[in-house]
């Protein structure tokens, strides 16, 4: 149905259209996340060219309300998430503590042989057995991280069971022995994500992912998993507070 602008007042059919959409979004009739209509859709619901359509787009994308992707389609952006990196970081708690629902989907696991660099961080030999797990963290059912845990075998020969059935890394963990884990050190990066990546954050390979790589350890200071985590650039603040106790 078109909208009609008004178009002796003064003011610009671009900031019209700009202030329309964003009313739309104010008062939730596009929710965070929601793809908006097509370029097509929205200049014959104004009832404007193309050109006029782009600028009021432009506006709202640097106000940070909208997120545009070549290919995929305009989105309405999503309030990022808190996230703390401290000595013991969980998931879980991280997202519950704003009142957000968090889970862990498990995608894969298989067996393989450490590489140099997670062979050091484990602190076993280079080509050792491992098990590596591929998760999609998720909050509220929205994808925010992609990860990739390696533990060394055979202690952690039934990780991939357990998270299976518990759905929390802590608890399976816990169910191999591990009551407890901190981080021994977090590296960061911000990079393209890969084609898979993207794929599992619903997100192109344009958009920038922020990675962390972590190595944790158990009470005694041995290894536990080494983890590779990228998260979703725009849905995620990264908060470090490096001698916190971050549950």
């Amino acid at each position: 149905m078109t909208q009609n602008l008004h178009r002796q007042t003064g003011v610009a059919m671009w900031r019209q259209i700009a202030d329309a959409l964003a009313a739309d979004i104010s008062e939730g009739r596009l929710a965070p996340g929601a793809r908006l209509a097509t370029e097509f859709e929205l200049a014959e619901r104004f009832a404007v060219n193309r050109h006029t359509l782009r600028r009021a787009m432009a506006e709202l994308a640097d106000q940070g309300l909208l997120r545009i992707e070549q290919g995929r389609g305009t989105f309405v952006n999503q309030t990022a998430i808190d996230y703390t990196l401290g000595k013991r970081t969980r998931f879980s708690e991280n997202l519950s503590r704003q009142g957000v629902a968090a889970g862990h989907r498990l995608l894969s696991v298989e067996t393989a042989t450490a590489s140099a660099s997670i062979a050091a961080d484990l602190a076993i030999l280079e080509q050792s057995p491992i098990i590596r797990l591929e998760t999609l963290g998720v909050a509220d059912d929205v994808p925010i991280s992609y990860a990739i845990q390696s533990l060394a075998l055979p202690r952690f020969a039934a990780i991939g069971e357990r998270l299976r059935e518990l759905g929390s890394l802590t608890e399976a963990l816990a169910a191999c022995g591990v009551p407890d884990y901190a981080r021994k050190v977090t590296r960061l990066l911000a990079r393209p994500p890969t084609e898979r990546e993207a794929l599992y954050l619903d997100q192109s390979t344009a958009r920038p992912v922020l990675q962390t790589e972590a190595v944790n350890i158990d009470p005694s200071g041995v290894p536990t998993h080494h983890t590779l985590a990228v998260f979703a650039g725009d849905r995620v603040q990264m908060i470090v507070e490096p001698g916190s106790d971050t549950d």
